[in-house]
């Protein structure tokens, strides 16, 4: 009897912060995809690593460090740690690149500074999902806390105000900025009352402006590297 294939498994935080272009991308590729919420749930039950094709781990608004409201976190960083160790495919977005780095030994720093918008980074070392973007890509961010590069990873892309916006350790890439944003999900973040306030908070009342400029090139750049991560991905299913 065959065995079935290997899912790439998406842990999602809130219902907005989807896998969007990641999740096209593997579905594009054939690699079958299961999305986990992790809003309440304590992650006592999430699978091992060698059942895994890939693991996505996706952003939310609460800190990598906040467990006692969120107690599925340290599930997560345990499972993020071993599948590093035994080579799974990892993909960590915003939050997800956060908790990857925490569970590899990097520090936290709350508030370190705020970055919300479409803005630079520069590409410092190679990378098959980087590559694509360019040496000074504009990317979207949406984050205030930062991490330092964990012992042993290789620091990819950096900004002004983040030092540490991108890393790899062998199988795993984390990821500060979110290359998963298209057009339809940022539509649906623009949509979203928690979204909007947080721009209200911040004053900026032009994001949609600076999507319809960084988009068009920076979704055909994130499609070409996020084939990288699913060819990865499929290699396991």
């Amino acid at each position: 009897m065959s065995q079935a294939p290997r899912s790439a498994l998406v842990l999602q935080h809130v219902p907005w912060e989807t896998a969007g272009l990641i999740g096209e991308v593997l579905a594009e590729a054939r690699v079958p995809v299961e999305t986990r919420s992790m809003l309440d749930d304590a992650g006592a039950d999430l699978p091992a690593p060698g059942t895994l094709a890939a693991l996505v781990v996706m952003g939310g608004p609460m800190g990598a460090l906040d467990d006692a409201a969120h107690p599925g976190l340290a599930a997560e960083r345990r499972l993020l740690a071993r599948c590093v160790e035994e080579g799974v495919p990892v993909l960590g977005v915003c939050l997800g690149m956060q908790l990857l780095a925490v569970a590899l030994g990097a520090q936290l720093h709350a508030g370190h500074g705020t970055e919300i918008g479409f803005g630079p980074v520069d590409v410092v070392a190679p990378d098959p999902v980087l590559a694509p973007l360019g040496p000074h890509p504009s990317v979207l961010h949406w984050h205030g806390d930062a991490v330092d590069l964990p012992p042993g990873a290789d620091l990819l892309a950096r900004s002004a105000v983040t030092p540490v916006q991108a890393f790899r350790v062998g199988s795993a890439l984390g990821l500060q900025f979110h290359l998963e944003v298209g057009s339809a999900l940022l539509g649906r973040w623009l949509a979203t009352a928690q979204m909007a306030a947080d721009l209200d908070v911040h004053g900026i009342d032009d994001l949609a402006d600076q999507a319809d400029t960084a988009l068009p090139a920076l979704e055909l750049g994130a499609r070409r590297g996020l084939a990288a991560f699913a060819a990865a991905a499929l290699a396991r299913a």
